[in-house]
């Protein structure tokens, strides 16, 4: 039976994890840093994207088949080298994903009040690894730059009220700091002009049906150049963008709590502040006037970025581990052996179910050379599981993740909520003993 060890547990390694183990004589050890499985599934799709974050009642059916084990709160490179990897597996698949954003590159951007929407994104999915007081949203004026769906989700957790945000499985920690939240307007920035935004429309309509927040559009920013013009007759994506924004900018502002701001041709050029965020200082990109906004939160959605991971080989252009129909590539070789799936293999492209057809391709080619793996020396299940202990992993089993969810329920039902998001890595843990 060939023995596969895949890195990361996210859509990109449990649709690796499926197709490997459909083909047969096939045992998959998924490994996560993280106590808990399902990558940004979990960790990066809004609370109130239930039938969003519903992925994870299909991805969990992989991880229900005997042949495959979930190892999660075990980190490559710290409690297992790459080498122990190759020592215990014939083959390996690393799929940790794009892990850090991408950077505006301006003065001021290292200011406090300035972050990336990675970072807010983890804060209010209960990410184990994002402090419990980063934000406190004490300022009545934020900025978000960024025309993709992540600026869209967090400018909504921002404009919604506690209220709205109840019945989902936000942490107790993020609702306390909502419920306090001094936020009222929200600018949302695009460097470029409308027709170029990556909002897909489903999520751009959700805007419109903010209760307690106006969404204002100037009609000048609809103008469109030839080029723009262009595109819109070509992609009907784009012409449904701009007809949901034509909409709100002849609405007249209902006089809401909150309101949205969003703005076109404009380019960050510096974060104003001494000791924290003040302003925001904008230039314009198509012929018309900068500006200057006093905010006192920025927020960058502009992109995704792998991070490099110790003894791999790792593209710092392109932000991925370098490969060929998911060969990994070591000194302008195939590595035998090694594989990658994911953003960390095409960079932060596509939707979660790219990674199936992703995912298919690069376990295709690890079954082509099947027969041409070396053996791994120690490929008893047993014997990676003593060499965890021996090094003292608290390992959280698949056993051990619904023992977490079963607490998730109990504090959920204690509110009155379907479920509540535990995010202190310790008490995850704890959780995982009750098993």
């Amino acid at each position: 039976m060939l023995r596969v060890a895949i890195i990361g547990s996210g859509p990109a390694g449990v649709y690796s994890a499926a197709a490997l183990v459909a083909h047969g004589d096939v045992s998959v050890d998924v490994f996560e840093r993280l106590p808990c499985p399902f990558g940004l599934v979990r960790y990066g799709v809004a609370p109130d994207h239930p039938k969003i974050k519903s992925i994870a009642s299909a991805l969990r059916k992989t991880f229900e088949d005997p042949a495959v084990r979930f190892l999660g709160n075990v980190e490559v490179g710290q409690d297992l080298t790459v080498d122990d990897l190759h020592s215990h597996y014939d083959a390996v698949v690393y799929t940790s994903g794009a892990a850090v954003d991408r950077r505006l590159a301006i003065p001021g951007e290292d200011l406090p009040g300035s972050f990336s929407a990675t970072q807010f994104v983890a804060w209010y999915c209960g990410h184990p690894d994002a402090p419990l007081d980063r934000f406190a949203l004490q300022t009545t004026a934020v900025a978000v730059i960024g025309v993709g769906n992540v600026a869209l989700d967090v400018t909504r957790i921002l404009a919604k009220t506690p209220d709205e945000l109840r019945s989902t499985d936000l942490p107790d920690h993020v609702l306390a700091v909502l419920e306090k939240s001094l936020v009222s307007d929200i600018h949302l920035i695009g460097r470029r002009g409308p027709a170029q935004a990556k909002f897909s429309t489903k999520e751009l309509r959700e805007l419109g049906e903010l209760t307690h927040a106006d969404i204002l559009v100037d009609p000048a920013d609809l103008v469109l150049d030839a080029e723009s013009a262009e595109l819109a007759e070509a992609e009907p994506t784009v012409r449904r963008n701009l007809e949901v924004l034509g909409e709100w900018a002849a609405r007249r502002p209902a006089g809401r709590p909150r309101r949205v701001h969003l703005r076109f041709r404009l380019r960050p050029t510096e974060v104003l502040g001494v000791d924290a965020v003040s302003g925001l200082r904008l230039e314009s990109t198509g012929g018309g006037p900068g500006d200057s906004l006093q905010v006192g939160m920025v927020l960058r959605a502009v992109g995704y970025r792998g991070v490099p991971s110790p003894g791999l080989p790792f593209d710092q252009d392109r932000g991925v581990i370098p490969s060929q129909a998911g060969r990994v590539i070591r000194d302008g070789a195939v590595s035998v052996g090694e594989y990658t799936a994911g953003w960390i293999k095409r960079g932060p492209t596509g939707v979660i179910g790219t990674n199936k057809s992703d995912a298919a391709e690069t376990v295709a080619s690890l079954l082509a050379d099947a027969d041409s793996l070396p053996p791994a020396p120690h490929r008893d299940p047993e014997a990676v599981d003593a060499l965890l202990s021996s090094r003292g992993v608290n390992v959280v089993t698949w056993d051990g993740w619904r023992a977490i969810e079963a607490a998730e329920t109990e504090l959920g039902m204690s509110q009155g909520r379907a479920a509540v998001k535990i995010a202190d890595r310790a008490t995850l843990l704890a959780a995982a003993q009750r098993r």
